[in-house]
């Protein structure tokens, strides 16, 4: 096969390739347009949104335990307004946040499987009131930090980023837990889970491009090393690309792992410079994990092949101890940036 052939069957592998994702991206949107119908308003305080406003974006079920804190970091930040899907929650999370100021909250008893895993209901959202705003795309489990957050708000960063021509930012997913079983890590209800999720694996990470759309995809740490161990591409995906300027025509495609167009994806470079990353700190292994295990082998709402978790979730059942010898205390984010778990990119 000559030189021009063989360019010429690139090009046009490239552009079927464009066009099956484009396809892709305009089918996830039509999705979100059809699911605003099961969406049933609770509290709509959009109104007050003004053009410049930060917006936070997520869909719950029973995080009751969780949200006081996480809305307090993140309003902290600088988040403007939180948009928020309910998924008929048995606690009192749609209470809480119907009394919240500065959140809009609908309610829906929907599949959450069926849903894409609440992004249909999350993208509708989006569409209809992200477009021309930095937003967050969060789980309430995950608390964002990044490079000087505790001294820089999200409007300082989103103002960098905007000057840098950067439209998204990425993290990785950062595992915390305890030193004991996880039954021991008690808070109270509206309790900072770091005050007992102090620990994580500052090792063990692998990180690959994925070639089709062009995002990472990154493994490791403590539910790699522990219930993965003898398949250890099952593991979680870490990677996740929270903060992003909207338009209205994008669409993430798997949680927040990836997006369309796939552009948004490259968070990261290939000179070797750096590109500014942040960490969604992960407080999913409270006691309540045990639990919420048992309910979810019934449920089988999270994974798209529940049956291949059973194990995993056998094992959170059994109240694991997470922590091993070469596990790291939680500190500042200048030792998870030495850690090479974060990255100032520039930013200075």
């Amino acid at each position: 096969m000559t030189g021009p052939v063989r360019k010429m069957l690139a090009v046009l592998s490239a552009m079927r390739r464009a066009y099956g994702l484009r396809t892709k991206r305009r089918r996830h949107l039509l999705r979100a347009f059809r699911s605003r119908k099961v969406l049933e308003v609770v509290k709509d305080r959009t109104g007050s949104i003004r053009r410049h406003d930060i917006l936070c974006f997520m869909s719950v079920r029973n995080e009751a335990l969780r949200l006081p804190h996480f809305l307090d970091h993140h309003r902290k930040l600088g988040v403007d307004h939180f948009l928020i899907v309910e998924n008929d929650s048995s606690d009192d999370t749609r209470a809480y946040l119907a009394a919240q100021p500065d959140v809009s909250l609908w309610h829906t008893a929907a599949s959450y499987r069926r849903s894409r895993f609440g992004l249909d209901w999350v993208t509708w959202l989006q569409m209809r009131y992200g477009h021309g705003h930095w937003t967050l795309t969060l789980d309430a489990d995950e608390i964002l930090i990044y490079p000087y957050w505790q001294t820089r708000n999200l409007r300082a960063l989103t103002a960098w980023l905007a000057d840098q021509g950067i439209e998204s930012m990425g993290t990785m997913m950062l595992d915390l837990y305890p030193e004991g079983p996880l039954s021991e890590a008690q808070i109270e209800p509206g309790g900072n889970p770091l005050s007992v999720l102090q620990w994580f694996d500052a090792g063990n990470y692998t990180v690959q491009v994925q070639d089709r759309m062009r995002n990472l995809w990154i493994q490791g740490g403590p539910r790699r090393r522990l219930f993965f161990g003898a398949d250890p591409r099952r593991a979680p995906t870490l990677n996740k690309i929270p903060l992003v300027r909207w338009n209205r025509r994008y669409a993430y495609v798997n949680s927040t792992h990836s997006m369309l167009p796939p552009r948004l994806n490259e968070v990261y470079v290939t000179d070797g410079g750096e590109r500014i990353s942040g960490l969604l700190l992960h407080t999913k292994f409270l006691p309540e994990i045990i639990d919420k295990s048992a309910e979810e082998k019934t449920r089988k709402q999270h994974f798209e092949n529940s049956a291949l978790y059973q194990t995993y979730y056998d094992s959170l059942i059994s109240d694991p101890v997470l922590w091993c010898a070469q596990s790291e205390r939680l500190s500042g984010w200048r030792r998870l940036e030495a850690l090479g778990l974060m990255s100032r990119g520039g930013w200075i």
